[in-house]
């Protein structure tokens, strides 16, 4: 007769195991959370409006009530245009940027801390909300200005007739990451071992008005200029 209750202790005992290990690991986060620190950044409402010679944008910014949601604790939201050039640039990407007149969307929101349940939306649960599918979704190399390469999400978008190519990652502590799920774990791991839960998501929109893959290039060339600009206003991997 004892059987049964036996093989009912059995199959409990990961539930249990797990529920302690989640306890542990959020116990850890509370008593770690006392004396995260302020980390030391330039803010976004000084990040530049021309970069690399090649595009100028705008600050749009948010309505009230998106920040209220969001609870950043900086960020920016603008559109840059190409500069028309006349003549060739000398560099070989006269082809990437002629003919190219869409405007190419940036949002980064900055997190200081997010242990109090401030912390960034994942595109993939934020856009459909909006009204948005995904299409096509990707994890793709990108190569960046100073040697070797970050790993992104590549997303084609849709809504009605209206087509996006979403280029995004998540900046945390120093790192590039792509999977909402490393993320997650890196937060963790980071603040038990740096008492740091610092992050930002990267997001660049590119309309699609002609190609998806000339809209990626597109986003593909502002991220290169913009890439070497935006480590100087992100915290740094160490203190």
């Amino acid at each position: 007769m004892n059987a049964p209750s036996n093989v009912d202790d059995m199959k409990r005992w990961p539930i249990i195991v797990a529920v302690v290990m989640l306890a542990c690991t959020w116990g850890s986060l509370q008593v770690l959370s006392h004396g995260e620190p302020v980390l030391a950044k330039k803010p976004f409402g000084e990040f530049p409006l021309t970069i690399a010679e090649r595009w100028q944008g705008k600050e749009f910014g948010l309505e009230q009530n998106t920040l209220d949601v969001l609870k950043l604790s900086d960020y920016m939201m603008r559109a840059y245009v190409p500069v028309p050039r006349a003549q060739t640039m000398g560099d070989g990407r006269e082809g990437e940027r002629g003919g190219a007149t869409s405007p190419v969307w940036l949002y980064v929101g900055y997190y200081q801390s997010q242990r109090t349940g401030s912390t960034y939306h994942s595109p993939k649960n934020c856009l459909p909300g909006g009204g948005w599918q995904f299409v096509e979704s990707d994890q793709v190399p990108v190569p960046v200005p100073g040697g070797g390469s970050i790993t992104i999400n590549k997303v084609l978008i849709q809504k009605g007739l209206d087509k996006q190519l979403i280029l995004y990652w998540y900046q945390d502590r120093g790192r590039v990451i792509a999977s909402e799920y490393w993320a997650k774990a890196y937060l963790i791991w980071d603040a038990m071992t740096k008492n740091r839960t610092d992050g930002a998501l990267v997001r660049i929109s590119v309309p699609v008005t002609s190609t998806a893959d000339q809209a990626y290039q597109q986003g593909l060339a502002f991220l290169q200029d913009f890439w070497p600009v935006l480590q100087d206003y992100m915290p740094s991997s160490e203190l």
